[in-house]
C-alpha cells in the first residue's frame, strides 16, 4: 500500500510462518538500498513484540545523502544534514530530561507535582505533539472546554476550591507555565491540567468507537505519522540506520495470549509496533528527545510498560555540566513520582537481551482524513483526536547484533514461548490419561 509521505511494501524475503504479507512492512530510505533475505531476529520484551517482523531496509545512508520523499503524490529531493555532535547537550532542558525519564520508566504524569515548561514555544510544541494546533481557534476552544469541565469536576466532586484566575481568568494555554513555576498557584494549575489530560484521553478513546473508520485505516494513519517523523529526523541528521514496522497477525496474538497468565486480549499492547536502530548507543538519548518533541507525548506513555536495559540516565546527566544543573529537580521528581517499580522481565527473553521498549497511546488527528472540519458536529463533544496503542523498540546497532545471538535470538525466544503454550494446552490431556 502507498501513503502520501512514505511507501509501504511487502518485502521480498522470507516471511515468518503464519504472518500475512501485508502484516510486515519496511521503509526504504534510499533507492540504492537492498533487502536482506535473512529473517530479522526481533525479540520482544514485556508486553512487547513477538518477533514476527521482516528484515529492514534503509541501511547505512551516509549523512548528506540525497533521496526522494513522496509528498502529496509528488517526489521531492530531500537532503539530510550532517551528523550530530553527540557530546553536546546544551540544547537539552529540564523538561526534556523529565519527559525522557518518563518514557524510560513508564511513569504516570498524574503523580507529578509540577510541569516543566519555561516558554510558550515549549508549550506549543507539547500541544502539537498531542495533536492540538495552538493557532487553530477550534483547538484552543477545545482546551478551554476541557479546562471548564476539569474545574467543575474538581470543585463539585472533590471539594477543591480553584482560584478564579486559574478557573477562568487566564487562557487555558497559560496553565502549563503556571504549573511549571514556583508559587501558590502551581499546585492548582497542575491539578487542573491532570484532569484535562484524563478527560481528553477518555473522550478520544470513546470517539474512536463511534467513527465510521476501520482498524486498518487507523493503523495506516499511525504508520504514516510515524514514518513521516522518522524521515524528518533522518533529514535533521539523526542516524536512524534501520527502521521497520509491522502488525501482529492472528496466530501471533493467539500464541502470545496463551503463553501469558493474563489471557485477555485487551492486555496486548503491541498490535502495531515500530523498531528503530541508531548507529551508536550515545545517539539513543538524542533520538528519545526528538521523539518527545515530534511524535510521542510523554503524558500518554502507558504506565508500567516501559523497559530500559541500555541507557543509564544518571550517568548521562553526570557526564555533562549543563545537565547536572537539572539533577536536583529530577531527584525531587523521582521522590514524588510513584514509578519506582522493579523492572518487568519477559520470561521468554534471553538472559542478556537489551532494549528500550515503551508503549504509548499515540494521538491521531482524524478530521482531515474523514474530510470534515474540526467544527463538525461529529467532534463537538470529544474533539477530532483519537488514540492508538503503539509500541516502540529502540536500540543501537551493536546491541541489536548481540540480541540476535545465542539464547537472545528470535528463534530461541519463539521456541520458549511455543513450549510454554504446548505445556499449558496439554495439561488437561495428561489429566485424562
Amino acid at each position: 500500500m502507498t501513503g502520501g509521505r512514505y511507501t509501504a511494501k511487502t518485502l521480498a524475503c522470507k516471511t515468518p510462518r503464519g504472518a500475512t504479507p501485508e502484516a510486515v512492512r519496511s521503509y526504504d530510505f534510499s533507492p540504492l538500498t537492498t533487502v536482506s533475505s535473512q529473517e530479522t531476529q526481533f525479540q520482544p520484551v514485556p508486553e512487547g513484540t513477538n518477533g514476527d517482523a521482516a528484515p529492514l531496509a534503509g541501511l547505512g545512508r551516509p549523512a548528506g545523502a540525497v533521496h526522494a520523499v513522496t509528498v502529496d503524490g509528488e517526489s521531492r529531493p530531500h537532503r539530510a544534514s550532517g551528523p550530530l555532535d553527540l557530546s553536546v547537550f546544551d540544547n537539552f532542558d529540564l523538561g526534556d530530561l523529565a519527559s525522557i525519564r518518563n518514557l524510560l520508566r513508564g511513569g504516570s504524569v498524574i503523580d507529578w507535582h509540577r510541569a516543566y515548561f519555561e516558554t510558550y514555544e515549549q508549550v506549543d510544541r507539547f500541544l502539537r505533539v498531542n495533536e492540538f494546533d495552538p493557532v487553530r481557534v477550534e483547538d484552543i476552544n477545545r482546551l478551554e472546554d476541557l479546562r471548564e469541565r476539569a474545574v467543575e469536576y474538581l470543585e463539585r466532586h472533590l471539594g477543591f476550591r480553584i482560584p478564579d484566575e486559574l478557573a477562568e481568568g487566564m487562557p487555558a494555554r497559560d496553565l502549563f507555565l503556571v504549573a511549571s513555576k514556583k508559587g501558590k498557584r502551581r499546585a492548582h494549575a497542575c491539578t487542573i491540567l491532570k484532569v484535562m489530560h484524563v478527560l481528553q484521553h477518555l473522550e478520544g478513546r470513546e470517539l474512536l468507537t463511534r467513527l465510521p473508520i476501520t482498524v486498518e485505516q487507523i493503523f495506516h494513519l499511525v504508520e504514516e505519522k510515524v514514518l513521516r517523523t522518522v524521515e524528518e529526523m533522518r533529514g535533521a541528521g539523526f542516524a536512524i540506520v534501520e527502521f521497520e514496522w509491522s502488525r501482529k497477525n492472528s496466530n501471533s496474538l493467539l500464541t502470545k495470549l496463551m503463553a501469558k497468565k493474563e489471557t485477555i486480549a485487551a492486555h496486548v499492547y503491541d498490535k502495531l509496533r515500530f523498531r528503530m536502530i541508531t548507529q551508536s548507543e550515545p545517539e539513543l538519548i538524542h533520538v528519545l528527545r526528538e521523539l518527545v518533541h515530534r511524535l510521542v507525548p510523554f503524558n500518554y506513555v502507558i504506565p508500567g510498560q516501559s523497559v530500559n536495559d541500555i541507557i543509564d540516565l544518571r550517568s548521562v546527566i553526570e557526564s555533562s555540566a549543563h545537565l547536572q544543573s537539572f539533577l536536583p529537580e529530577l531527584v525531587d521528581l523521582s521522590q514524588q513520582a510513584a514509578d519506582k517499580r522493579p523492572a518487568v522481565q519477559n520470561e521468554f527473553s534471553g538472559p542478556s537481551y537489551r532494549v528500550i521498549n515503551l508503549v504509548a497511546d499515540l494521538p491521531v488527528r482524524i478530521d482531515a482524513y474523514l474530510n470534515k472540519t474540526p467544527a463538525d458536529p461529529e467532534f463537538e463533544d470529544a474533539g477530532p483526536v483519537v488514540y492508538v496503542l503503539t509500541e516502540f523498540q529502540i536500540m543501537d546497532t551493536r546491541t541489536a547484533q548481540r540480541n540476535e545471538q545465542g539464547e537472545n535470538s528470535h528463534a530461541r525466544y519463539k521456541e520458549r514461548q511455543a513450549n510454554r503454550v504446548r505445556a499449558r494446552l496439554i495439561h488437561g490431556l495428561k489429566d485424562q490419561e
